[in-house]
């Protein structure tokens, strides 16, 4: 069984994350998605990348992969990283970042190129004194941070 590359709304991708996701909720926005389809046309993996949360990688030409999620099928991961970096090098990105918790072994990752920079500690939470937030829906671990340059 062959996959392949589908474009895909907003609204589709962030069903397919809320779906698929072990962790995490679908990100509000983004500024590039794609999905990867099988021989029968059933879409079985979305990603969405978007501008980086962490305000210091926010400089106009990074772009950060929120999400990724796939039903299971082999491959797919890979494929949806590789499509997201070239769809954001096309578009003037020089630089792809993402992160993965510590029990994921970025397989996908390597697979598509990228290159771990960096290992992140386990934050205590989001809350501040400044920015009070409800940390319940937040798992803290420690994460890799990957990147992709051209």
């Amino acid at each position: 069984m062959t996959l392949h590359l589908v474009p895909l709304s907003q609204r589709m991708a962030r069903e397919c994350v809320t779906r698929w996701h072990r962790h995490n909720t679908a990100p509000r926005g983004d500024v590039v998605r794609v999905g990867v389809a099988n021989d029968e046309g059933e879409l079985v993996g979305v990603g969405m990348a978007g501008r980086p949360v962490a305000r210091h990688y926010d400089d106009g030409v990074t772009l950060e992969v929120h999400r990724v999620a796939t039903d299971g099928h082999k491959n797919a991961n890979s494929m949806i990283y590789g499509a997201l970096t070239r769809a954001a090098f096309a578009l003037g990105y020089t630089r792809v970042i993402t992160y993965t918790q510590a029990d994921e072994s970025g397989a996908s990752l390597r697979a598509a190129g990228w290159r771990v920079i960096a290992q992140r500690p386990a934050r205590k939470g989001w809350n501040s004194v400044s920015r009070p937030r409800d940390d319940a829906r937040y798992m803290t671990s420690e994460r890799t941070l990957w990147e992709a340059t051209p």
